[in-house]
């Protein structure tokens, strides 16, 4: 493509709260667009809610974005930063008879909507502000801030081609005159994102289909400004495990938070893209896959179903891929966050490398390692169970063997089977009761691997305990 034709993308996160799950699948898929065509991705932050806009939701936002590895281009563009624009493009409209302003009270545009609710009619603005060709308009009420409002066309229809739903027409007459500027001159949030994707230059904007009716309002002020339309791409929502919405106030999870629950970055990603787009059966790709892949098209038109169950699989399977010294970094500030600090990221790999084909997650992972430096506490059910009476002596015989063993793999298995011999038991005979002693809890991989990771005086101390 040459540059005259770039394809933009964007993400638009609203800083009210966390971004949430929704909001960085459709950064991802906006994202993968962008790098599959040579593109470019911006980063805007639409806080024209000033009362709810914070800066540790940006802080929030921008750390998802980071975490997931969605780079950006261009950003974060704030659009409060922006207010002069704004202004200058709402004088401009007013100007050309696009726009107008509009003083009626609140009360008044209440008592409207009564009166229409009362006739049986469809709530709607009814224009009395509205200029018209020899139309008298009310005389403008003293120390009234006016809103100012789109003059939307009544006649014909809204169409568009949308990248997922296909074709999609909206008569003019279902939507009316949108307020566009607040009395304190914020512009209203479907003004706002037509100017900005109309100066940044954005070429396709794929976003929740929550926002399908909105696009009409949008066209028409793209209309209105002259300005060229970008295509839009409108995906389904997410459906919680109650079959409603995920959102921000319903059920939805921080971004942060699956970061801080164990998750690989890759695997969110990878989960992320499969709710709602599918490369054939391909259930596991890597981030340049999905680039390679991502060409706008296969995106599905049905709601994806949250799994949690299915991400904590896609999860484990990178777990299993990842190097055991990027894992010991991990589990190491997993453990920090338990109070157990100045553990070595060294002596961590190869337990990380002994115990990841057991987890889903890194704290997982951390819950299996923390017995390695934190004393364990044995049930009283394990404890009856397989420190019994008869099995008491080969420990002991066990401890003063592991006492003198090369302390490894080979020299801790010979210290076993010679305890084995001795004592006429079998291998669960005795790995049970050690790994119950040791470990505090009866299953755990290869007994003499496991042992070998301890230190041996802490081993012996916990042998003693019989």
């Amino acid at each position: 493509m040459t540059s005259a034709h770039k394809i933009r993308t964007r993400i638009a996160p609203s800083p009210t709260g966390f971004l949430h799950l929704g909001t960085a699948r459709t950064a991802l898929y906006s994202w993968a667009y962008a790098r599959h065509h040579g593109g470019e991705f911006v980063l805007r932050i639409e806080d024209t809610d000033v009362a709810r806009s914070t800066q540790d939701s940006v802080d929030q936002i921008m750390a998802s974005m980071h975490w997931l590895g969605l780079d950006y281009d261009e950003g974060p563009v704030y659009q409060m930063q922006r207010l002069g624009r704004y202004h200058e493009v709402i004088a401009q409209m007013i100007a050309a008879g696009t726009a107008y302003r509009c003083y009626s009270s609140p009360d008044e545009l209440d008592a409207m909507r009564e009166a229409q609710r009362a006739r049986g009619e469809k709530t709607h603005y009814d224009g009395r502000w509205r200029p018209e060709p020899g139309k008298t308009l009310p005389p403008v009420p003293e120390g009234v801030q006016p809103v100012v409002r789109l003059r939307n066309p009544k006649e014909g229809d809204v169409t568009w081609d949308d990248l997922v739903k296909g074709p999609i027409t909206i008569n003019n007459r279902e939507i009316d005159d949108l307020i566009i500027q607040r009395p304190d001159g914020v512009p209203t949030y479907n003004f706002a994102v037509v100017v900005d994707d109309w100066d940044m230059g954005i070429t396709h904007v794929f976003r929740g289909d929550e926002h399908v009716n909105n696009t009409p309002w949008q066209i028409n002020i793209f209309r209105a400004l002259g300005a060229p339309l970008p295509k839009f791409g409108h995906v389904p929502v997410i459906l919680g495990d109650d079959g409603q919405k995920l959102s921000k106030r319903r059920g939805a999870v921080s971004v942060t938070a699956y970061e801080e629950g164990g998750y690989l970055p890759e695997a969110m990603l990878n989960y992320l893209a499969r709710l709602g787009w599918s490369h054939g059966d391909e259930e596991l790709f890597s981030r340049e896959q999905l680039v390679a892949w991502f060409d706008g098209s296969h995106l599905a038109k049905s709601p994806a179903q949250w799994d949690a169950a299915k991400l904590a699989w896609v999860n484990a399977q990178y777990i299993k891929q990842a190097s055991d010294e990027r894992l010991a970094g991990l589990v190491a500030t997993q453990l920090q966050g338990r109070g157990v600090n100045g553990i070595e990221a060294a002596a961590l790999a190869p337990m990380c490398g002994l115990f990841k084909d057991r987890c889903s997650t890194t704290v997982e992972l951390a819950d299996w390692l923390s017995m390695y430096f934190v004393a364990v506490e044995p049930s009283a059910e394990d404890l009856a169970a397989h420190v019994t009476d008869a099995v008491r002596p080969a420990l002991e015989s066990l401890r003063e063997r592991l006492s003198e063993a090369a302390w490894d793999k080979a020299g801790i298995g010979a210290a076993f089977k010679e305890t084995l011999a001795a004592h006429q038991l079998k291998m669960p005979q005795l790995a049970l009761p050690v790994r119950v002693l040791v470990c505090g809890r009866p299953q755990t991989p290869s007994i003499d691997a496991v042992l070998a990771l301890f230190q041996r005086d802490e081993v012996l101390a916990r042998l003693r305990t019989v």
